[in-house]
């Protein structure tokens, strides 16, 4: 498998601590992943030379000077040597057993994601201790908490889907959602594993464009609404045809009702 991300710059000390806890634990995945750090920002040349990752710095930006998602996917398709991608962002710690939903999942023609746990890390993880994971989990469990359907942090696809990306910012609103949008409309497989694996996402502060109403409301966000339209009000991961569970995949019956009800309330309040 091949994981891309776009990081940012690595100036901050958080930010530092967090995207290089990330790329570690990507690094101790087995099999073995191909990992890219797409971009030019600060410290992303040197930490891939580091961890002995592969950087792609040619990326496309806007005219605000942001990474387009659409340029990232070409990138990582066109350098892969995998037939399957997983795009996630860079403070995203995949857990030990992550790989393991390859045993579950179709081979050609699927989407899978899933909802992430939000946890405060605020040192460099020490994964040269074998209970590092199990220690992470515990923290879960006393002080993590499950994001919402609506935010997606990662995906995993074979390398010819999302092919026709348009050009979203990178963390800025409503992408995630036109992806959920576009396997359904190409009846693309939807995979939610949420309940398999345990990816957790570590909090880190935003600039004040990406806070409360700024967040739907910056030129950039309304720039990625107007190239989602509809779909990053409505679509999530409720949406999923399938849920992989610990005892494996079950059918969601329930994604139409789901998204019945998100479609009214979304036009009741418009």
């Amino acid at each position: 498998m091949t994981i891309f991300t776009i990081p940012k710059p690595f100036n901050d000390q958080q930010i530092n601590i967090i995207q290089r806890n990330a790329i570690k634990s990507w690094i101790q995945l087995n099999p073995k992943c191909e990992i890219f750090l797409i971009g030019d920002d600060n410290g992303v040349a040197e930490v891939a030379r580091e961890f002995g990752v592969r950087h792609l710095p040619d990326v496309k930006k806007n005219e605000f000077g942001t990474p387009l998602l659409s340029s990232a996917f070409s990138l990582a398709r066109q350098n892969s040597k995998s037939d399957v991608l997983i795009y996630t962002n860079c403070d995203i710690i995949f857990p030990a057993n992550f790989l393991e939903i390859f045993k579950y999942l179709p081979k050609n023609n699927f989407l899978a994601a899933g909802r992430r746990w939000d946890l405060d890390i605020n040192n460099y993880l020490d994964f040269n201790n074998p209970n590092w994971q199990k220690s992470l989990e515990e923290e879960v469990k006393k002080n993590g908490r499950l994001h919402s359907s609506a935010g997606i942090d990662y995906y995993i696809f074979p390398k010819n889907l999302l092919n026709n990306l348009p050009d979203f910012a990178v963390g800025r609103v409503g992408w995630d959602n036109w992806v959920i949008f576009e396997a359904k409309r190409k009846k693309i497989p939807l995979f939610n594993i949420t309940e398999f694996t345990t990816v957790i996402h570590q909090n880190h502060n935003y600039p004040v464009f990406n806070i409360g109403r700024a967040r739907k409301n910056n030129p950039e966000a309304k720039k990625n609404k107007a190239l989602a339209k509809e779909a990053c009000f409505i679509y999530n991961l409720e949406d999923a045809d399938f849920k992989l569970t610990p005892n494996g995949l079950k059918r969601n019956w329930l994604n139409s009702y789901s998204f019945f009800k998100r479609y009214i309330k979304y036009k009741l309040g418009n």
